[in-house]
């Protein structure tokens, strides 16, 4: 994994540009903002900026993880009891602007307009009664390592998760194709569509958020979005776990989500044993207040180890964003050129 710490004068200079930012803009879901947010993150430090490069071109590590950026503890307020909760929030601004701008530098930060309500920042906190659930508001079940999306063919490229609270030291775990052997036997098998994937639980509209307010002209794309996932549900295509250069294979498949059941002895064989290899491989980052990881969602898994929530107001919370190499490829399910929301 790369990893970059800021140093104090790296710090110094961040703080400068959010200084402007939070002058300039209301926050970091405003349309103006988005439009510059390039040139704005063409500012920040050249280490931070040729680390994400490195990250982004050269494919030679799985996650880049930025640390030595302080949140506030008290500042930042409670841990939400909800995601939905975070709209009477404000402070968090500046970590939002410092979230979006470092992901910047790996490409466009997009959403879901069928996860919380089309936020483009989401919150990973537990939410009572979610405990047991395979999604990220669970907590108490160890959420099965993944690639994020893996069911969609506008999935993120890469996943940004930003620590704002982690106070039993949770651990994020993760897994790089680059240390994983696989054999060839199992990777000419994986490369091949004989696989299923069932849509994320977070996607269903049993999740739809009921207090969502959709922008005016949007309604039925929104419709079009959740009547996609429900078909997806009922008629899956089949595809391959593994693509791309054999050698150094990209990967798609969620642990939890894909279908076992499928009369194809020879696929569930290699799947089986693929992910046995994964599994020696995990390793467990523990996130600090202000630490951003980067991963690859195309060359490593990620999940969490179980923890107990309180609902306290001091649990676990990190912050998620999606980011595209390419938002064009996603036009036919955006309102406009410049949106950010993937319907």
């Amino acid at each position: 994994m790369l990893e970059v710490r800021l140093s104090p004068t790296e710090c110094a200079e961040v703080e400068a540009i959010l200084a402007e930012l939070i002058d300039t803009f209301p926050d970091a879901n405003d349309a103006a903002f988005l439009r510059r947010v390039t040139l704005y993150a063409q500012r920040m430090p050249e280490r931070l900026r040729a680390t994400a490069h490195r990250l982004r071109h050269q494919e030679t590590s799985g996650a880049l993880l930025v640390s030595g950026f302080e949140v506030d503890d008290d500042r930042i307020g409670d841990t939400p009891q909800h995601w939905a909760d975070t709209l009477r929030q404000s402070g968090t601004v500046r970590e939002e602007f410092f979230f979006i701008l470092c992901a910047t530098l790996l490409g466009d930060v997009f959403c879901w307009s069928s996860q919380q309500g089309g936020r483009l920042v989401n919150e990973v906190v537990p939410i009572k009664g979610d405990e047991d659930r395979q999604i990220n508001s669970g907590s108490t079940s160890e959420l099965l390592w993944h690639t994020e999306d893996a069911f969609h063919p506008y999935r993120a490229d890469y996943i940004g998760l930003m620590c704002m609270r982690n106070p039993d030291r949770t651990a994020t775990m993760l897994a790089c194709m680059d240390e994983v052997p696989i054999a060839e036997e199992v990777s000419k098998v994986l490369f091949e569509q004989r696989f299923v994937f069932r849509p994320d639980d977070a996607h269903l509209p049993v999740n739809r958020d009921p207090n969502m307010v959709v922008a005016p002209g949007t309604e039925a794309a929104v419709a079009r979005s959740y009547a996609r996932i429900e078909e997806i549900c009922r008629n899956p295509e089949k595809t391959a776990v593994l693509f791309g250069d054999p050698s150094a294979p990209y990967i798609r498949l969620d642990s939890d989500a894909i279908e076992r059941d499928i009369d194809d002895p020879l696929a569930v064989a290699a799947l089986d044993a693929f992910m046995a290899e994964v599994d020696k491989h995990l390793r467990g980052v523990v996130l600090e207040p202000g630490d951003i990881m980067f991963v690859d969602n195309y060359r490593a898994v990620h999940g969490r180890q179980p923890f107990k929530a309180n609902f306290d107001g001091r649990d676990r919370w990190l912050r998620r964003v999606n980011i595209t190499r390419d938002i064009r490829k996603s036009r036919d399910s955006r309102a406009s050129a410049t949106a950010r929301v993937v319907f």
